[in-house]
């Protein structure tokens, strides 16, 4: 795990999924709207993401807790992280299938679902670190702001 805080967009993974993001918008560039809906099935087709939730594995983990910080940031600036085009403004939008699929992941990696070899190599890692709270209380913020952002679209 290469990482230099408790981020998941403070590791090499997780800047995986920004360059991932960059391509994506430089194949969209005609579209100024971008559905989070779109990221996430392209992001599956390029295997950061498995087939299913029982798929467990740390790489899809980190990506969706990074896609989460990404979408949480945007929110809060108006701005997508490592994407740089003065001349146009885009804009993330959300629906409900995106945000639940994105929570499922990070519900999961909360509540430690284990993989087919007993454990969860997300959670393993970090609770042998000195960031082990720091990493729950993002955790626990990236779940709670999903939440929201679904609460909010179901009123």
């Amino acid at each position: 795990m290469g990482a230099w805080g408790y981020k998941a967009l403070e590791s090499d993974e997780g800047l995986d999924v920004v360059g991932f993001l960059q391509d994506f918008m430089k194949h969209h560039k005609e579209s100024s709207q971008i559905t989070l809906w779109s990221i996430v099935q392209m992001m599956k087709n390029k295997g950061f993401f498995g087939d299913n939730f029982e798929d467990i594995d740390f790489f899809y983990d980190i990506s969706a807790m990074a896609l989460a910080e990404l979408y949480c940031q945007y929110l809060d600036t108006g701005q997508i992280y490592g994407y740089e085009n003065k001349n146009v403004q885009v804009h993330w939008t959300a629906n409900e299938d995106s945000l639940t699929f994105i929570l499922q992941y990070l519900k999961d990696i909360q509540d430690e679902k284990p993989d087919q070899h007993g454990g969860r190599e997300m959670t393993e890692l970090w609770r042998e670190s000195e960031s082990w709270l720091e990493w729950q209380s993002n955790l626990a913020y990236l779940i709670q702001r999903i939440e929201q952002e679904i609460s909010c679209l179901q009123q």
